[in-house]
């Protein structure tokens, strides 16, 4: 029976060795200086991952981290060598059966040794760091400034950095711990350039309307160098807020999954659902509404809805 809505991808199936397949990505290996990154339409929430997926996600993710990159070539080096489908295909022919499918959702990147810190980078005070905040006065047990509300801009930001978990919540950790990890150099090096990116991000949405609350970067290592690697200022790895609408003492409505939190939790209070998985099987308004809240949040970043002409995709054939 049609659901009415677009298809949406939930895994691939390539003709390359899989590496791993995460929470959203599966990441093939090409050789051994090039992994090709395909993001899915796979949704989590409350670190379980749903059955039903979200029609456009995936491109949302690939197209708005490319066209982040492009903007940041000249502030930072990265990882990727083409988000373009077709330049994909051509440099990895084995992928041509597969061009549709891989459509305006992969990235051919370079190798990188992943640096197992996640840089947070924190411009509000809000989600774990508020409720840490509201126990213990502290983030990552170091003390914050008395009298912060929640949402609160916090100037300068603050780098908050966490351990990378594979399952669940990463976990907040204190900058000698990343010391501790990957020694003073490297730990300094990762602070910088997350704050560089942070505030070339924050800089780049606040005229067109969005805060980026916070946001977490992840780098490797590449011949002695680091690149920011994976996904770069999206819904999935940043809290957009829109500007218009920002309150401080209160949460904020964010361009990303809310929807879907927010009927999981009535769902939960109502009893219908014990918090575990399996998820309840979403219905589609709960999926409208969220796939829209990602290709808004593209559209107002860039400036214009994405191109399905352009990527080859078709709207009714997703």
């Amino acid at each position: 029976m049609s659901t009415g809505r677009p298809a949406a991808m939930i895994e691939t199936a390539l003709p390359l060795p899989l590496v791993r397949r995460g929470k959203v990505r599966d990441v093939y290996a090409v050789d051994d200086d090039r992994l090709l990154l395909v993001t899915t339409d796979r949704i989590s929430a409350f670190d379980i991952v749903m059955s039903e997926a979200i029609p456009y996600k995936g491109v949302v993710l690939t197209q708005l981290t490319a066209w982040w990159l492009s903007q940041l070539s000249s502030v930072v080096e990265h990882h990727l060598l083409s988000a373009d489908t077709d330049e994909i295909v051509r440099e990895v022919p084995s992928l041509a059966p597969y061009r549709d499918a891989l459509a305006g959702r992969s990235m051919l990147c370079v190798r990188a040794d992943v640096v197992p810190i996640e840089c947070v980078i924190r411009g509000y005070i809000t989600g774990s760091a508020w409720k840490e905040y509201q126990a213990h006065g502290t983030l990552a047990g170091e003390a914050l400034a008395v009298g912060l509300r929640e949402s609160d801009r916090l100037d300068p930001p603050i780098f908050s950095p966490a351990t990378k978990a594979e399952t669940g919540h990463d976990e907040n950790i204190t900058i000698a711990s990343v010391i501790d990890s990957v020694g003073s150099d490297t730990a300094a090096t990762l602070e910088r350039l997350a704050r560089t990116v942070y505030e070339f991000g924050r800089a780049t949405a606040e005229p067109r309307g969005i805060i980026v609350a916070d946001t977490k970067f992840e780098f490797g290592r590449r011949d002695g160098r680091l690149l920011l690697i994976d996904e770069v200022l999206t819904p999935d790895s940043s809290r957009f807020w829109p500007a218009d609408s920002y309150t401080p003492g209160r949460g904020q409505p964010s361009f990303d999954k809310q929807p879907l939190r927010d009927w999981l939790d009535v769902e939960r209070r109502a009893g219908r659902w014990n918090g575990e998985a399996p998820a309840p099987t979403l219905p589609d308004d709960v999926i409208g509404a969220t796939s829209f809240r990602y290709r808004d949040a593209f559209a107002r970043l860039t400036g214009a809805p994405m191109d399905l002409g352009r990527l080859g995709l078709l709207e009714d054939s997703l």
